[in-house]
């Protein structure tokens, strides 16, 4: 499965530790969205498409954490 790197930072800032729970958090923080957030349903969207259709093995198995130790410019 493929994530963009919208969808990989609302799975870090959502995810309460199960596919269930992200699903849970983010419809509910998509109920919340004005008509301004155009581009934050749509990846909410095309994520949820993308956590429906994946099993909690697939899920696990993804690297849920950022990589601080990881050199940045500036």
């Amino acid at each position: 499965m493929r994530f963009t790197d919208d969808e990989w930072m609302m799975i870090l800032i959502y995810n309460p530790g199960t596919r269930l729970g992200l699903i849970e958090a983010l419809e509910t923080m998509q109920k919340e969205l004005t008509g301004r957030d155009r581009n934050l349903r749509k990846w909410t969207t095309s994520l949820l498409e993308k956590l429906r259709v994946m099993n909690d093995t697939e899920f696990k198995q993804l690297e849920l954490y950022l990589d601080f130790g990881k050199e940045t410019e500036g």
